[in-house]
């Protein structure tokens, strides 16, 4: 029986442009998808460095274009990827922040941080989107939260499955399932839709995202929900046609303007913002116009663009969307004429052109818009990590997903031959043995070098890691050994091999390591994290107490403004408190940043003078506190005036000295 886990339980669409967390809520029957603390559903997949702090989600997006090489988006493009990639090579062209090739060739992110150079791997940066997730979770929960469950494209490779789940776990999070996107929105489709369901029902899901494309079939029959066949491409969505775009609109500037922009990050920052807010208004505006003021040595960018053009210049990723379509449903050995669902899921679905397209290859058949595309899959995964959990899902409580493996597995055999022990759309979770034989005589070991694929010469296809089988004895060839390949229920693979003839046993496992984060990096990140959320909590408090110290400052000059109240003050004690105004002003203001105790302490002695005057004032000053306010001797020897306003002459002499 599966682990049940105890506690909430979180699920997390972990965007490449934007994330969306959910939660099941057993008293509604329903899955909640949790706003942030903007009141934002779905928060950008941002993470910006300063001078001064982190910033992650919106606060991130709203500086992007005066920071460009400090704010990093698309994180999820790299994850898991080698820098040597020609797609990783392709994207860092685009890209106004510095990515570098690092230890095993692990794409690495350079930014600068506090004043000094931090280097990055795609990891820590989805952790930190992550981090915020469960932030955001955890205030509406008021409890902490530690249980998720995490949503990848149906396409990503075992590398990028296992980095995804490192990324959980610097994050704090206890990834208790990774589930593929589309299969994620089918299940919230399904649940939500059940109703109306009679029978059997063969769902086909199309996920076009920010930065990644997924379609799946999925019969749903009762409580059984099963995907028959996906398909897909990690490196297709949203962000493609906004690159198409900004270099539509590169190219108009230079011809217009004879000016190249090219090459200034701050620019293509701010021409990018406009494209991706263009190409939202397109879905449903035949024509929108772009304006950027000063986009480029003080010349502004003002122009126009069609839903025709849009379409022009994205045709060709539009069609390759139908390609991956057609192949899905030929691998599930259905027609279209099956299919009784198209659901759309993605923001980039809401294409108008996309929409056309889709339509048209199932014959006219109408698309089904009833679930919100950008919330789906956080709702799915709020659903399986429901049914993950102690409470569990009370109206379906029997209720089974069965998933499929993307990509057919296998090994290299001689003469770079790819043997496919699991193929592709096999149902997960799985295991698979084959028998095999030496090729040698006193062959000692074998080599087993892993692959995802579908091309028939194995070095073709995606090398995930190798091990040597040794032991074996020195006989003539043709002595069997076996090996074995598992899926578990998160699309992770394990790869073992033994032989038994001889009754002794070797077994290895692959472990991934030239893709994988050690333990040891994974457990350093995790106390860099924990310093980042120290630092954050720094920064916060101290913006809240110079906030606490700016709101005291400005009522206090109010109320001095207020004739009736300065009319009533000894001149002595105006003089104090327009200067205890003016000093904690100028401490508000200065560039040097004091630490969070000099604006708390400052305030504290604002008050020791400020809120007994306006005491006095309130009970009527008395003839000895007047002339103690002059200086007389003839009134009480401990005066409050002359008390506080001793004690703020000395906090700011201090401060004069140390500033």
């Amino acid at each position: 029986m599966a682990k049940k886990y105890e506690g909430p339980a979180i699920g997390i669409d972990l965007g490449t442009t934007y994330s969306c967390v959910a939660i099941w809520q057993g008293q509604n029957n329903r899955a909640e998808i949790i706003p942030n603390e903007q009141g934002n559903r779905t928060t950008p997949s941002l993470v910006a460095f300063t001078d001064t702090q982190r910033l992650i989600g919106d606060a991130a997006k709203n500086q992007a274009a005066t920071n460009p090489s400090n704010t990093v988006f698309d994180a999820k493009r790299l994850i898991g990827r080698k820098y040597s990639d020609s797609v990783v090579k392709d994207d860092v062209q685009l890209w106004p922040f510095q990515v570098i090739s690092g230890t095993d060739d692990k794409p690495t992110i350079v930014v600068k941080y506090k004043g000094k150079e931090k280097r990055l791997v795609p990891e820590e940066i989805s952790s930190m989107v992550l981090s915020k997730m469960k932030e955001i979770a955890g205030a509406f929960l008021v409890s902490p939260v530690k249980n998720a469950v995490i949503t990848v494209p149906a396409y990503f490779n075992d590398s990028q499955r296992k980095a995804t789940k490192d990324a959980g776990a610097i994050a704090g999070l206890d990834v208790m399932r990774i589930i593929n996107e589309p299969t994620a929105a089918g299940l919230a489709y399904g649940l939500q839709k059940k109703s109306s369901f009679a029978g059997k029902r063969n769902v086909f899901i199309f996920d076009l995202g920010g930065g990644t494309f997924d379609v799946s079939i999925l019969t749903i029959k009762d409580d059984n929900f099963k995907v028959m066949a996906t398909a897909g491409d990690t490196h297709l969505g949203g962000e493609d046609f906004d690159s198409r775009m900004v270099d539509h609109f590169v190219k108009e500037f230079k011809r217009k303007h004879k000016k190249d922009i090219s090459g200034n990050p701050r620019a293509l920052r701010r021409l990018r913002s406009a494209c991706e807010k263009a190409k939202r208004t397109l879905s449903f505006a035949t024509d929108t116009t772009i304006e950027v003021d000063a986009l480029f040595e003080s010349t502004d960018l003002c122009s126009t663009i069609t839903r025709t053009r849009f379409e022009e210049l994205n045709i060709d990723l539009f069609k390759m969307c139908m390609e991956t379509v057609e192949r899905c449903l030929e691998d599930s050995k259905m027609d279209k004429s099956e299919i009784d669902d198209v659901v759309l899921v993605g923001g980039s679905s809401r294409i108008p052109k996309v929409q056309q397209l889709l339509q048209d290859f199932f014959n006219g058949k109408e698309l089904c818009k009833g679930i919100n595309p950008d919330e789906a899959v956080a709702y799915g995964a709020a659903v399986q990590a429901a049914l993950l959990t102690e409470e569990g899902i009370k109206n379906v409580p029997n209720l089974v997903l069965m998933d499929v493996a993307p990509l057919s597995l296998g090994w290299a055999l001689i003469r770079d031959e790819m043997s496919v022990v699991i193929p592709r759309n096999t149902t997960i979770p799985v295991k698979k043995t084959q028998r095999y034989a030496t090729v040698k005589d006193n062959q000692s070991g074998v080599l087993i070098e892993v692959y995802e694929g579908e091309r028939a010469r194995a070095s073709d296809n995606n090398l995930l890691g190798s091990f040597i089988l040794s032991g074996l004895p020195l006989v003539p060839r043709g002595y069997p050994f076996n090996v074995c390949f598992a899926i578990d229920e998160n699309g992770i693979l394990t790869v073992s091999a033994e032989e038994k003839t001889s009754g002794s046993k070797n077994q290895t496992t692959i472990t991934n390591k030239t893709n994988r984060l050690s333990a040891k990096e994974i457990k350093r990140l995790i106390q860099e994290a924990e310093i980042y959320e120290v630092d954050d909590m720094k920064f916060k408090n101290k913006v809240k107490a110079m906030n606490a110290l700016d709101d005291y400052l400005y009522n206090m000059n109010k109320r001095m403004k207020d004739k009736c109240v300065s009319s009533k003050l000894p001149p002595m004690v105006q003089v104090d408190i327009n200067s205890a105004i003016v000093k904690g002003q100028n401490l508000l203001d200065g560039g040097q940043k004091p630490e969070t105790f000099v604006f708390v302490d400052l305030l504290r002695e604002l008050k020791s003078i400020f809120e007994p005057a306006m005491a006095k004032i309130d009970n009527g000053w008395t003839h000895e506190d007047r002339d103690e306010d002059h200086g007389s001797t003839t009134g009480p020897a401990q005066s409050i005036a002359t008390s506080t306003r001793r004690k703020l002459k000395e906090k700011l002499s201090w401060f004069n000295k140390s500033s």
